[in-house]
């Protein structure tokens, strides 16, 4: 990732750092965050920063089909920025991905690029899905509870920072939701973390299945 002088404690909080001991609002719009989001981002540059990337989330971001890394193509581009500046915050804990992002990406403009640059990218419907039972349920829990912010077809919502699920990995997903079940991700949608605490991980599994599962393209 292209490196610029500036670096992340100059914009007001280390990536190491943490909310814990502050007050926390969800996706409160300051700091890094809203000078990416305010960043034109250039889909070149974009590319030429995320070939550090890809050695966890592989090329053209299509992630890995066992969960360890999301897939990041055609994500929108205000979530993207989202949880990489919440990561380098100290919101978002994922340790794997922190000394990445602390080293090599260390401006809002090298963000604002690789958010733009991922979210140009295609998603394809090879991504990993699960073992196809409890479909039926998983479908009606879905329009029940996660429709309002995902979308009818899993595509989320970039004005409301709502990430699109269709075509992101099962298991990836399944892990991630329990995370923010068990409050062990850090900066969950307070609305998701009450409307999922009660799911148990039978349910959660067939729901990341279904998920997977949601057709790409709205049919004709």
């Amino acid at each position: 990732m292209v490196a610029v002088a500036l670096h992340a404690s100059a914009w007001g909080q280390s990536p190491g750092s943490s909310d814990a001991d502050s007050d926390y609002t969800w996706n409160a719009m300051q700091g890094e965050k809203l000078q990416a989001l305010a960043a034109k981002g250039d889909a070149t540059r974009g590319e030429i920063s995320f070939e550090i990337c890809q050695g966890c989330h592989r090329k053209n971001a299509l992630g890995r089909p066992d969960g360890s890394y999301p897939r990041l193509a055609g994500q929108h581009r205000s979530v993207l920025i989202k949880q990489m500046t919440d990561v380098r915050a100290g919101r978002r804990r994922n340790e794997t991905m922190l000394p990445f992002i602390d080293r090599h990406v260390v401006s809002p403009q090298d963000i604002a690029d690789i958010a733009v640059y991922l979210s140009e990218l295609p998603v394809t419907p090879d991504n990993g899905k699960g073992p196809g039972r409890d479909l039926v349920e998983a479908e009606q829990l879905y329009r029940f509870q996660c429709v309002e912010c995902h979308g009818e077809q899993g595509e989320g919502d970039a004005a409301q920072f709502y990430p699109r699920v269709n075509g992101q990995h099962y298991r990836y997903l399944r892990r991630e939701m329990i995370a923010i079940r068990d409050g062990a991700r850090g900066n969950a949608n307070p609305k998701m973390v009450e409307i999922i605490k009660p799911l148990s991980d039978t349910q959660i599994a067939a729901l990341a299945d279904y998920m997977s599962r949601i057709p790409l393209l709205k049919p004709r």
